[in-house]
């Protein structure tokens, strides 16, 4: 039996269909925008004749970029900063989180509010500064990944998500002889991909656009991540060698763009499938 909609009920569902398509549209224009850029001619995006397709569609931009040595050498030390960054922030979140969220845990009220001080403050910059200097961590990976190693707002959302775990499922490992590491490992952590895969990927995007870090802690061009290569074309306004014919810079800063957010985009689609996965589908029966 077909139900019929009130004219209410109708408005609503157009009202929202508008709302969202207005919403992609403003969200998919601004990457339609930035690709037709970086592939049309410097003078007709210079005089601002590109508004959606392009224009005398060229490549100069991308050859010059990717013929530059140093884009290579930014992207390298970009994708490792990322791929530790994220791996050992999942190890320390997770062996952090894990004892927290049990309730024998000796202090536990005390370290959890220990841990929610530092969301309302912090050392500072330059104590922060002073502290990875006296540590000799400056021109090093290290200075990029241990400052901002655990964010407490990963270790609560972490934390909770372990609490909401059965138990029975952790009292059965212990029956068959599994200690906590074990527990946590061969247990916790399989059930745990969806909220391992959301701070991951906060993580690894928030590296991979980081640029502030780099610009106080490194020195050393060859260290430099891709993102302070795009900081210089967008905002310093130099070229890719930082001398010579700057003509197709418009091109080069959209064409960077691209080359910069492209590794992100791929990799988005294959982890959103766990950001609704169900985590306890067929953990317990019975």
């Amino acid at each position: 039996m077909k139900i019929r909609e009130s004219w209410m009920s109708r408005l609503f569902d157009i009202m929202n269909v508008t709302g969202m398509i207005v919403l992609i549209i403003v969200m998919v224009y601004p990457m339609v925008y930035v690709f037709s850029a970086s592939i049309s001619n410097h003078a007709m995006v210079a005089s601002g004749q590109v508004l959606l397709w392009p224009k005398a569609v060229t490549l100069a931009a991308y050859e010059r970029l990717v013929f530059n040595p140093d884009l290579w050498i930014s992207y390298w030390n970009t994708i490792r900063y990322t791929v530790v960054h994220t791996a050992l922030t999942l190890v320390a979140t997770s062996a952090m989180a894990y004892p927290l969220g049990k309730k024998w845990l000796p202090g536990r009220r005390a370290i959890l509010l220990m841990a929610a001080f530092t969301m309302l403050f912090s050392g500072g910059l330059i104590p922060t500064f002073l502290v990875v200097q006296k540590l000799g961590l400056l021109n090093s990976i290290w200075a990029i990944v241990l400052p901002t190693l655990i964010s407490t707002w990963h270790l609560f959302i972490m934390r909770t998500f372990f609490e909401a775990l059965p138990e029975e499922l952790e009292d059965a490992g212990t029956i068959d002889g599994c200690g906590s590491f074990q527990v946590l490992l061969r247990i916790v952590l399989p059930l745990s991909l969806p909220v391992m895969a959301t701070i991951g990927l906060f993580t690894a995007v928030g590296q991979w656009n980081a640029f502030f870090d780099a610009l106080i802690y490194l020195n050393d061009r060859s260290m430099y991540p891709l993102q302070i290569m795009l900081r210089n074309i967008l905002i310093a306004g130099t070229n890719v060698q930082g001398e010579g014919d700057l003509s197709h810079l418009e091109t080069l800063k959209y064409a960077m763009i691209i080359i910069a957010t492209l590794p992100i985009l791929c990799i988005y689609p294959f982890i959103q499938k766990y950001f609704v996965q169900g985590t306890m589908i067929g953990g317990i029966k019975g």
